[in-house]
């Protein structure tokens, strides 16, 4: 009777343990299949830089309620998203600023070919034929253009009695005219490699535009190109004797070399020089201070003008969007709303000129801009060519011929050498990762590859709790080889600071509170892909109608006690923390410190490792 019980009670135990493992495994395959249901709704945008992210991704998220977007602030090199490639990690929506075809060229066979879409017709043939492959394929389309040309003094213009430059001659006539009043006529920051790179290519925009020209730019970015490209015979002689020429006509020499830009718009608002290479932006600033200032394009030698542009961001898709039509569809609502005359108002600063690539957008001119409207009707807005080897080239080269070391024809045959010449890198690794980890919000647990860095960076500044905000870091954690570069490229570029304090459980929560909710004067999350980071507690997060509401903290698994004191630190830009400690008792005093600069010694250091991801929230 006794074995009879116990074989029952055996079995009856079994049973439950069974029963239980049942229902453990069906949760965790819930689960499982809950985050690969939030994978396929997510279309993930990764941004040049986090301007973007605080402007433009709120504006774009909210034309599309019904698409669940996940705003990422990379990094403005190609290299990054190389190395995603490589990975397994590219995102479905890429943008980049430093951009050329010839540096992307290794993506595309991951990319999507726009060309037949009614976003790449919109764009104007002209500019369209910047982005096109040498079998016709477009993988990238440009948004609204940054106008760089001549900022000019109208004032000392008008004091002098000296007429405006319309052309070439009386460009050179006007420098020469300033000169005898001891004033410059023109100088720029050619501390910088984007002054040298844009002046030498402005000057012959002109020429870079013809069919030979054309022909070369082509040729230059062919993925199909095993062998280096140089320089043309054709077009680039000419383009390196209009250099030499600028130079000798506006009096250039090795002293503007070290001219920065703070440099130049101190000469230019202390009426020292009356003109200088510069974005449109400048004419406002100066106006507003009170100068009357002006802007002109590029005098070509045959009469034409030209203004210099760079994109403010160029695009692509990711080619497995293809694979599944309804991500696809998705994305490429996406992709109409970032070109639409809406976002790319979000793009530009505001007040600035909406100078756009694509017939669909009106084109916005502000008084400060009148004087070029011809010029851009006749759609006669250059875009750079802006390889990695182009800034660099253009940088020793063009600041030689302005010391006087290089003469036209020299200038032209070191260029071509340098170009021709195979460039070797031996980056040693300096972080392993053994794990992939998505980078995909989901509402039980938060972004895994997130958690990774936050909880790797709690244990680098020592720190009880870790609050991040949600741009903090630039994507997937992946299962791959770090280079110092790519390890320093996993934290977001621009600006984020770490403020550290010991804090009370209640002084904790209204911080928390105010990255969760938002606070007046700094940044409101607008999807949930925008929610903060934590290490070190959970939270629980309430969203009712796009708005979120923290609902609970816990720490080691108890909640969060008022009377807690506890070591906080948290990631944000100054202009964030400013507002999360707005009241006078909890004031940002303290000037914070770099977050890449800590992570870049953390990973120099050797021994570098990374934490495991934790779930840090739950959203009900």
């Amino acid at each position: 009777m006794k074995k009879k019980t116990l074989r029952s009670l055996f079995s009856l135990l079994m049973a439950l343990v069974l029963g239980v493992s049942l229902l453990t495994g069906c949760s965790g395959k819930a689960a499982e299949r809950a985050e690969m249901k939030e994978d396929a709704e997510t279309i993930q945008v990764y941004l040049w830089t986090n301007s973007l992210y605080e402007i433009y991704a709120p504006y774009v998220q909210a034309q599309l309620p019904d698409v669940n977007i996940e705003f990422i602030v990379g990094n403005n090199d190609l290299d990054f998203y190389k190395f995603l490639q490589e990975n397994g990690g590219l995102p479905d929506i890429i943008t980049s600023c430093r951009f050329s075809l010839h540096d992307a060229a290794p993506l595309k066979d991951s990319l999507m070919n726009l060309a037949t879409t009614n976003e790449a017709g919109a764009v104007y043939n002209a500019y369209l034929n910047s982005f096109k492959n040498e079998d016709g394929s477009v993988n990238w389309l440009p948004v609204c253009a940054d106008a760089h040309g001549f900022v000019v003094n109208r004032s000392l213009f008008e004091q002098y009695d000296i007429p405006l430059p319309t052309d070439y001659d009386s460009f050179v006539a006007a420098c020469q005219a300033f000169e005898k009043v001891g004033i410059r006529g023109f100088t720029a920051d050619y501390a910088y490699d984007y002054t040298c790179m844009e002046t030498l290519q402005g000057l012959s925009a002109t020429e870079l535009t013809t069919t030979e020209g054309r022909k070369w730019r082509t040729a230059y970015s062919d993925r199909a190109n095993s062998e280096r490209v140089g320089l043309d015979d054709t077009v680039w002689p000419g383009a390196f004797e209009r250099m030499a020429q600028f130079i000798q006509d506006t009096r250039l020499t090795a002293d503007d070399l070290g001219l920065t830009y703070d440099d130049v718009m101190n000469l230019f608002r202390n009426g020292e020089v009356a003109m200088y290479f510069g974005s449109s932006a400048g004419v406002k600033m100066f106006q507003e201070e009170g100068i009357d200032t002006t802007f002109l394009p590029f005098f070509s030698q045959n009469g034409e003008k030209w203004i210099m542009t760079t994109p403010y961001f160029q695009i692509a898709l990711n080619r497995e969007l293809e694979q599944d039509s309804a991500r696809r569809e998705k994305a490429m609502k996406v992709l109409n709303v970032m070109l639409s005359e809406g976002g790319q108002n979000h793009v530009i600063s505001d007040g600035q000129d909406l100078l756009s690539y694509s017939q669909n957008v009106s084109l916005h001119l502000t008084e400060y801009m009148k004087d070029i409207r011809p010029v851009v009707e006749e759609n006669h807005m250059y875009i750079r060519i802006a390889s990695n080897d182009f800034f660099s080239i253009s940088k020793d080269v063009v600041s030689r011929m302005i010391a006087g070391k290089l003469t036209a024809k020299q200038a032209y045959q070191d260029f071509n050498a340098q170009l021709l010449t195979e460039k070797t890198t031996t980056d040693e690794t300096v972080l392993t990762s053994g794990k992939s980890y998505s980078n995909v919000f989901h509402k039980n647990g938060g972004s895994a590859s997130f958690s990774v860095m936050a909880n790797t960076l709690r244990g680098v500044y020592g720190t009880d709790v870790l609050i991040a905000a949600a741009n903090s870091f630039t994507g997937s954690v992946l299962r791959a080889d770090y280079t110092k570069k790519m390890a320093v490229s996993m934290i977001m570029p621009n600006g984020l600071m770490a403020y550290q304090r010991t804090m009370t459980g209640a002084e904790l929560k209204e911080t928390l509170r105010a990255f969760v909710e938002g606070c007046e004067g700094g940044f409101v999350p607008f999807n949930r892909g925008s929610l903060p980071v934590a290490s070190g507690i959970t939270m629980e997060v309430k969203e009712v109608g796009g708005s979120y509401t923290l609902t609970g903290i816990t720490r080691n698994g108890q909640p969060l006690r008022e009377d807690d004191t506890l070591t906080v630190t948290c990631l944000a830009t100054t202009k964030q923390m400013t507002a999360v400690f707005a009241d006078e008792s909890r004031a940002v005093t303290d000037e914070g410190t770099w977050v890449k600069d800590a992570w870049r010694d953390y990973v120099s250091g050797g021994g570098a490792a990374l934490a495991e991801p934790e779930n840090y929230m739950t959203l009900r």
